[in-house]
């Protein structure tokens, strides 16, 4: 079970990185946000998607 969640973490991460890549940010701002997914991925991941993204 631990090991199906860990894949599930692990795609979602890479979504919202790539995400990330394609947005209309500036570059710092998009290597700040990919550091943060990168180093605590479950909270970098709630907290782009909840305040990262623009909201079109």
């Amino acid at each position: 079970m631990q090991t199906i969640l860990g894949l599930v973490l692990l795609v979602l991460d890479i979504i919202a990185i790539l995400d990330v890549i394609k947005s209309s940010m500036s570059t710092g701002k998009k290597a700040l946000w990919v550091i943060l997914i990168l180093i605590l991925p479950i909270i970098g991941l709630v907290l782009y998607y909840l305040i990262g993204r623009k909201k079109a």
